[in-house]
């Protein structure tokens, strides 16, 4: 077998902290935070999508994300390791992983993700688009109502909208 040598991935979480108003740290902090969907990418061959809301990483996954030889990629990795530092009670160094906003911005590209998958042509924006919409319905918090009552459809879209992120954050990386 072959040495795995990166580990692209992309997170969403859900917390009744704004992470707008308090930064990464704050939001991690509230009482409901959790991660609900993790995807990854192994050495731009292997994807996949955890629901860790009813699953765990398969070992596999879990090994490669803690090998210090195996550097993890992330847009914005200081908020998918202090996440993931949150949710699993243990450290991810950051000399593990590698951002690929940095990168993306050390181009020339924008800043947004969203942005970087426009400039790099992934003609994606109506999936990017419905992304926002995914992300503000389930990981900004809202009162109950009986609109929202039954979110398991949607959440079946959150989850194929996940696979964008890893998939441009593997590509700047390349």
């Amino acid at each position: 077998m072959t040495e795995v040598k990166r580990m692209a991935i992309d997170i969403e979480t859900f917390s009744s902290n704004d992470i707008k108003t308090g930064g990464v740290y704050k939001y991690v902090e509230a009482d409901d935070f959790c991660i609900t969907l993790f995807a990854y990418k192994i050495d731009d061959q292997t994807s996949g999508l955890v629901d860790l809301t009813c699953d765990e990483l398969p070992d596999d996954v879990w090994q490669l994300l803690i090998d210090p030889k195996v550097c993890k990629t992330a847009y914005n990795a200081n908020f998918e390791r202090t996440c993931l530092a949150k949710h699993f009670k243990r450290e991810f160094p950051p000399e593990q992983w590698s951002c690929t906003a940095v990168l993306a911005a050390k181009c020339g590209l924008p800043g947004s993700l969203k942005d970087v998958a426009l400039a790099l042509n992934f003609n994606q924006e109506e999936q990017k688009i419905d992304g926002w919409r995914l992300i503000n319905y389930f990981c900004i918090p809202c009162k109950p109502t009986k609109v929202n009552g039954g979110l398991c459809l949607v959440y079946q879209a959150a989850c194929s909208y996940n696979f964008l992120p890893a998939s441009t954050s593997s590509f700047i990386k390349n």
